[in-house]
């Protein structure tokens, strides 16, 4: 099986570099993880709606560019589905028992993700209500696909 993530922009901090790997590592037992970071636009200070659509349509191409063909693709959004652990788990289970073994979770910048991104959505995922500085959502999402890993393969992580 293949997870990859599409992210907007780079981990910078080294703290944050290495949560990401220790979950990484942690993945490998049970998938290839790949993660494909893709340049966030600039931006003024106080953008107009105008910029905006505009970086978030640039950004749109880069992130559709490295969408692999058959991929069940899960862009990560505000308006998603919200799950608990084992839903998120079941989720997997059963696309993979459907025939899909490359998924391609995609992580939006500081904007979001344009509209066309979400289009290609098999399925729209949310983490929370709250907001989560997007850096801190690709560790999120590592920790609950190994989470939910851990839950396919009766582990005991999840408690």
């Amino acid at each position: 099986m293949v997870i990859k993530i599409i992210a907007v922009g780079k981990l910078k901090e080294k703290y944050l570099r290495e949560a990401f790997s220790e979950y990484e590592k942690r993945l490998s037992a049970f998938c290839r993880l790949t993660v494909d970071e893709v340049e966030q636009e600039k931006l003024p200070d106080e953008p107009s709606e105008k910029e905006i659509n505009k970086a978030l349509e640039t950004e749109a191409e880069r992130i559709l560019a490295k969408i692999p063909a058959g991929s069940y693709v899960i862009p990560m959004c505000i308006e998603g589905k919200q799950f608990s652990s084992e839903k998120f788990s079941e989720l997997i289970a059963r696309e993979t028992a459907n025939g899909k073994n490359t998924f391609v979770f995609i992580i939006g910048g500081s904007c979001g993700l344009s509209e066309r991104v979400k289009q290609k959505a098999d399925f729209r995922l949310s983490m929370s209500e709250m907001t989560f500085p997007h850096r801190l959502a690709r560790i999120m999402l590592a920790e609950q696909l190994y989470r939910a890993f851990a839950i396919i393969n009766n582990r005991k992580y999840h408690k």
